[in-house]
């Protein structure tokens, strides 16, 4: 009797799986954002021009008007692989999830952050690149920040939208919003004492930092936290667009793109995971 009863039930496993592999291959055979993508010959991407160095224009004056970055070079080389061409959309941070949802872009990227929340609401790639959170603040002082619990009562710059300012509103601090300022804005601001701090991504901290050696502002020695993943971001029903995104995106890191590009805009392996003790964020909903 109870190897009839465990037959049955390995049966019953065996069509759960079954139903649900063909679910999956049905909803990539159905997705219509792959199809537009397949139409046109072109993958529309958002991301803002103004993250050194994950998505910026390169050169000077008139010159200055080639988009480039560890981000836009990475999805360039994805839309190559799945042979079709790539237009980028130019916007701010805060703009970009709206614009996926309205059918404006098909996918973005900005160095935006994976996170539960996000992912009931929209769908993501496999993570291209690794990080944590630190502080860009005024070298002389460290802006009076020595622990998370220091934010209460200080003006963090960022986004409306971000993680970043999350977790300083989450800390007590009062969030400045920018539009889609360049970098220099938010740094001159802490320089200058208009905010006290910028919550961001290591590594775009460390070349924010390292791109303005005038202004009074270093990344906390101490503070490291919030480990962090990000990805392509795209609708929730970009089954296919996923797949195959997924794809270029493992072949790119089995053939070493992922690390040379990586190091290329960053000086370090930012595609592989670092290796530390980044303590999370308890409490905050992400």
């Amino acid at each position: 009797m109870k190897k009839i009863i465990l037959a049955l039930c390995l049966m019953l496993l065996l069509a759960s799986c079954g139903n649900k592999q063909t679910s999956e291959e049905e909803n990539a055979e159905t997705d219509p954002i792959w199809e537009k993508v397949q139409k046109d010959g072109a993958l529309v991407v958002g991301t803002s021009g103004t993250l050194i160095a994950a998505s910026y224009y390169e050169g000077e004056g008139e010159k200055k008007d080639q988009l480039t970055g560890y981000d836009v070079e990475v999805i360039k080389e994805v839309a190559k692989r799945l042979d079709v061409d790539v237009t980028f959309e130019i916007m701010g941070i805060d703009s970009m999830l709206p614009a996926i949802k309205s059918g404006r872009i098909d996918v973005a990227v900005n160095d935006i952050e994976v996170t539960d929340k996000r992912k009931e609401q929209f769908a993501f790639s496999e993570p291209y690149k690794f990080s944590y959170a630190t502080m860009v603040v005024r070298e002389k002082d460290n802006s009076g920040i020595n622990s998370l619990e220091d934010l209460k009562g200080k003006k963090a710059g960022g986004g409306a939208t971000t993680i970043y300012s999350q977790i300083a509103e989450h800390f007590g601090a009062e969030v400045v919003t920018y539009g889609n300022a360049p970098n220099e804005a938010y740094l001159r601001d802490v320089h200058n004492g208009r905010t006290d701090v910028v919550i961001n991504d290591y590594f775009l901290s460390k070349f924010g930092v390292g791109a303005f050696p005038d202004f009074d502002i270093h990344l906390h020695p101490d503070l490291k936290f919030h480990p962090s993943e990000q990805a392509v971001i795209m609708p929730k029903d970009s089954h296919k667009l996923k797949i195959e995104i997924d794809k270029a995106l493992n072949d790119m890191r089995e053939d070493g793109t992922l690390s040379e590009l990586a190091k290329t805009f960053y000086m370090e392996d930012a595609s592989q995971k670092l290796e530390g003790d980044f303590a999370p964020i308890e409490g905050l909903d992400l």
